[in-house]
């Protein structure tokens, strides 16, 4: 059904996240190929950490109970071995090496002096002392971690040390990238052209939050194309035009998808962004971005990534954020949601154009929340930014509703 009136932003990632339903496809990789990957099941130990009983100190493996009078004054003789200890012996280990059979101690070097007679020892030890026991840090079978769990190198680490070498991931999102204008080209652009980028963006934006993205050539604002270019791509979880969304003589792709199948958001309360829309063809969600660059690039950040996040299971990541003082008031328009493209320098400064080659030069954006019309000079904002790593969001309620709280209030 046709949501009529501008959306808010939470309600269009839900119906978004809603069709996309979750992606249950699985395959298995070798660790080297499994950065950044999610998982499809949980992953237990293969094998125990140590799987040896590990020497913590250079000096002599003993048997605990022969050290039992050693004193400076009256040492304990034992006779220097290799291999397995019998009553009465030690044996040479160094830090990490492994302890050898019959001994449950170590003494540290420092207590010994090897002499003609053996190897003399001046201090008692208890058993176990400076050994590490199989299996001390890790158990074999011990879940290492759970299924919808992002991999990170470090976690890769953990795996091949825990004898797992390949690993169950659910596959990446297919996401079909369709930009659409007549007026746009690929290069060389002549006059009333534009050069391609918005759907650029939105690919190599997907391929890093491990999407997987078909970048397609332009299509026309021509019916039979538009319609051709979507059936074309119904095979992938999502559809994700740019261009054609608003209610120009161009803008066809909220009737094509509707001839095709139905059109369940016509428009956002977001700024800029309100012209984008949402539908459904053949069960594959479309979701018809804006042509403007600042529209398109923050509509990737706050709607569709959400809503792909969900459709993997996996926690959502926000970006990186700084909290800076404005420089100057950012204005809003209540009951719509606000994105501004800002600087920070000494202060965030409100970005003074919307096309990709100025957006390049800010660092990030600040969203303003339906409830406010303006937030004042001088008032600490939260920047978000457009690169770097993402860092977790902290809790579940933070994932379900974090459009909402990333918004300055």
């Amino acid at each position: 059904m046709t949501e009529t009136g501008p959306v808010r932003l939470a309600n269009a990632i839900s119906t978004l996240a809603e069709h996309l339903g979750a992606v249950d496809r699985t395959e298995s990789v070798p660790l080297q190929s499994a950065d950044g990957r999610v998982l499809a099941a949980g992953v237990p130990a293969e094998r125990p950490q140590p799987h040896y009983r590990r020497a913590t100190r250079d000096g002599y493996a003993v048997r605990a109970a022969d050290t039992e009078t050693a004193t400076a004054a009256s040492p304990t003789v034992l006779d220097p071995t290799e291999g397995a200890l019998g009553p009465g012996e030690a044996a040479w280990v160094h830090t990490g090496s492994a302890v050898p059979e019959g001994a449950d101690a170590v003494v540290m070097v420092e207590w010994t002096t090897e002499t003609g007679a053996g190897i003399e020892v001046t201090e008692s030890v208890e058993a176990g002392t400076h050994v590490v026991p199989v299996g001390a840090d890790l158990e074999a079978g011990t879940p290492l971690f759970e299924a919808g769990h992002r991999l990170r190198p470090g976690d890769l680490g953990a795996l091949k040390v825990a004898g797992v070498r390949t690993v169950s991931v659910i596959e990446p999102p297919t996401v079909a990238v369709i930009p659409t204008g007549e007026e746009l080209v690929q290069a060389d652009p002549g006059p009333g052209q534009v050069v391609e980028s918005n759907g650029l963006v939105s690919a190599q934006l997907l391929d890093r939050w491990g999407m997987a993205p078909r970048y397609r050539e332009v299509v026309t604002d021509e019916r039979e194309a538009l319609r051709e270019a979507i059936e074309r791509d119904l095979d992938a979880d999502l559809v994700l035009t740019s261009g054609g969304s608003s209610v120009g003589e161009r803008d066809l792709l909220p009737a094509v998808v509707e001839d095709l199948g139905e059109v369940l958001v016509t428009e956002l309360a977001v700024r800029p962004g309100h012209s984008a829309g949402i539908g459904v063809v053949d069960g594959t969600p479309i979701a018809m971005l804006p042509g403007t660059p600042m529209a398109n690039l923050a509509l990737d950040w706050v709607l569709v990534r959400p809503a792909l996040t969900r459709a993997l299971g996996t926690p959502l990541v926000g970006p990186p954020s700084v909290r800076a003082p404005l420089k100057s008031e950012l204005k809003s328009q209540p009951g719509r949601r606000t994105i501004h493209g800002v600087s920070l320098d000494g202060g965030v400064s409100e970005a003074s154009g919307h096309g990709l080659p100025s957006l390049s030069q800010t660092d990030g954006w600040v969203q303003v929340a339906e409830s406010r019309s303006a937030i004042p000079a001088g008032e600490s904002v939260t920047v978000e930014q457009w690169g770097g790593c993402p860092r977790p969001v902290q809790s579940e309620a933070d994932r379900e509703n974090n459009s909402e709280k990333s918004a300055t209030r």
